[in-house]
């Protein structure tokens, strides 16, 4: 007789697509507990600008890996999937299914599939490169890694300069080319997955996204870009809805300009989230 195994339901799909809500529902109806795969939401003092879900949608279902971490802390994918498995671990003795929803792909797939098992980067090492990256440039990053890893180097995206960081991290940690100790190996999980794209017609979409962002600035999302702004270097905060207004900030545009900008750019993410989705395996897509 075979053992029924539990179940991890992910509720993927573009921003602005409605995700917060409807897994609130699924996890409501299930009696069960929701982890937040969205990256931007791990930070506390990101709020607003990350449509994290409100304290009322919190409080009708618990929620995990929300504000949980600083914008100054380090976090890394690797780090969610050990705590993501551990804490599943413990809720599947209570629970028979557990919800997560993200946008974060990244995050998703550490969760359903695993990630190769790459060092932490050492941090003198990682200041290192920050600091060539910032005095050099990125061109700077594209030829040391064309030495250490030609291989990944013809692979990369190389305008992605923190792809770009985090193979020479790897690189210069182990004295391995970066593309040898990628295996994309997919790992066996001891829980099902069930995997839930959302999606609507294109111009709902829109202008839900456009919608949203009005919402955001009304709310009060300038004056949260406003007291995020001395923090603008760090990688938390390269963030659509934040950099914009920062540019405002830095007199480079116009309120408005600032304002129309994080709707085409969160519009653009969407696209791009949807592309990605659509190359991924064992996806159930549900329109809204």
């Amino acid at each position: 007789m075979s053992v029924k195994k539990n179940k991890l339901i992910v509720i993927e799909g573009p921003t602005g697509v409605g995700k917060t809500a409807y897994a609130i529902d699924v996890a409501k109806r299930l009696k069960t507990e929701i982890i937040s795969a969205d990256s931007r939401q791990f930070y506390k003092e990101l709020n607003i600008g990350v449509a994290r879900p409100s304290e009322e949608e919190l409080a009708e279902v618990k929620h995990h890996f929300i504000a949980h971490i600083g914008i100054e802390d380090y976090y890394s994918v690797s780090k969610f999937e050990t705590e993501v498995l551990a804490l599943l671990e413990n809720l599947f003795q209570t629970h028979e299914a557990v919800v997560m929803v993200g946008g974060s792909g990244l995050y998703v797939n550490a969760v359903c599939q695993g990630i190769d098992e790459l060092p932490d980067p050492d941090e003198q090492l990682r200041e290192n490169i920050e600091e060539l990256y910032k005095t050099q440039g990125i061109e700077a990053l594209r030829a040391q890694l064309k030495i250490l890893d030609p291989v990944f180097y013809n692979q990369i995206d190389l305008a992605n300069h923190k792809r770009l960081r985090r193979a020479l991290e790897v690189c210069l940690q182990t004295g391995k080319p970066y593309s040898e100790l990628r295996t994309n190996t997919k790992k066996i999980r001891n829980f099902n997955i069930e995997r839930i794209a959302l999606n609507r017609d294109k111009d709902e979409l829109y202008n839900r996204i456009n919608m949203r962002v009005d919402a955001m600035m009304q709310n009060g999302l300038f004056d949260e870009a406003k007291k995020l702004y001395p923090f603008k270097h760090l990688n938390a905060l390269n963030t659509v809805g934040y950099k914009e207004l920062f540019e405002y900030f830095d007199k480079k545009i116009s309120l408005e300009q600032a304002i129309t900008d994080i709707k085409t750019h969160s519009r653009r993410y969407a696209k791009r989230q949807l592309t990605w989705l659509r190359a991924q395996e064992n996806i159930l897509w549900k329109t809204l």
